[in-house]
This record gives structure tokens, C-alpha cells and sequence, in this order.
């Protein structure tokens, strides 16, 4: 069986804390994965963990950056997949490595959110936008509410996921993937 990975963070930076307030959510930044090593996080956020307002398409690490921060929380998903699935969903994440267009982040599509009204802009992007796009783009999952009105706690609503850790992103470097504490 083949597997995909969803992260789910809150990072305590005064975006996130503004997020969660205002959306009442646990997680307020969701990020995808091939590997149980989280070595590459594929979303939308920081390209520099330092500067809150230069956002865009970025390859996170579990163990850098904001995660850094000994109090990030995290929750992470395995998602099993098929090869299709697989495959598609490398051509489609392929197509954002390779581009060469300035991919932006969607702060104004946040907005959006909020008020239940999608609003769309070429080449930009938030966290679950982009994660919702790449599973509905692979057969993986299609959001009720439309990929640029997902938040990320909406995700947590895929039927076939099983929880692989819940805790902190610093104690997550201390387990393996097969000793952590899974929380069912």
C-alpha cells in the first residue's frame, strides 16, 4: 500500500494565532507529504520563515524552519493511495515545482474564506487551497465546499485517512513513525 501524508500545524507565528482565533480551529496550516520522514512539505506559506509577508509555494520541513519552535503543534494523516492516484498526483505537484511563473500566496482568498465567498486569483494560492487542488486535481478527495473555501480543518473530513501522530513537531523528531504516539 502507497501513502500520502497530510500535515496539519499551528505554529504560533501572529498569523497563525490570528487564524485560529478567528476560525476557532486547532490547525491553521495544512502542508503535503510523500514521506514519513517529512523531509518535503509541499504548501503554500513563508518562503522565509522570518518574513510573515512574502508568501508563496515553499517546501517545508518537519524539522526546520517555524517548526523549529518547540511548541508547534502538529497532527499528521496517512492517506493511502493508489498508484493513479500516485502518479497523478506527482504530475500534478510537478507542474508547481517546474513553473515558471511567480507563485503567490492568497492572503486576499483568506478573506474569502471568512466570508464564505471564494475569491479567486491567477497563480496564488493559501495552504489548503493548494492541498485541496492537488487531491481533487488526483482523484484523491474533492472538498464539498470547492478548493478556495477549504480550510484546513476541513480536510480532516477524508474518510480514508488513519492518524499517524498527534503532539509536538520537536517531539515528533524523537519517534520513529512506527513508535510515536498514535492517538486514534
Amino acid at each position: 500500500m502507497k501513502y500520502i501524508y497530510l500535515v496539519f500545524s499551528k505554529t504560533g507565528t501572529w498569523l497563525s494565532r490570528s487564524i485560529s482565533v478567528i476560525t476557532k480551529c486547532d490547525y491553521t496550516h495544512v502542508a503535503l507529504s510523500f514521506d514519513e520522514n517529512f523531509d518535503n512539505m509541499y504548501t503554500f506559506g513563508r518562503l522565509n520563515p522570518k518574513n510573515p509577508f512574502l508568501g508563496g509555494f515553499t517546501i517545508e520541513n518537519l524539522s526546520e524552519g517555524v517548526y523549529k519552535n518547540s511548541n508547534v503543534k502538529c497532527l499528521i494523516y496517512k492517506i493511502p493511495v493508489t498508484d493513479n492516484q500516485l502518479q497523478l498526483l506527482n504530475d500534478e505537484l510537478n507542474l508547481y515545482l517546474n513553473s515558471n511563473t511567480k507563485l503567490k500566496y492568497n492572503f486576499i482568498g483568506l478573506f474569502g474564506v471568512l466570508v464564505d465567498k471564494p475569491i479567486k486569483r491567477h497563480d496564488s494560492y493559501f495552504c489548503s487551497q493548494f492541498v485541496t487542488t492537488l487531491l481533487e486535481k488526483s482523484t484523491i478527495w474533492q472538498s464539498p465546499k470547492g478548493a478556495d473555501l477549504t480550510r484546513p480543518m476541513d480536510l480532516k473530513t477524508i474518510t480514508n485517512k488513519r492518524i499517524l501522530y498527534q503532539g509536538t513537531a520537536h517531539e515528533f523528531s524523537y519517534f520513529s513513525a512506527e513508535t510515536s504516539p498514535i492517538v486514534s
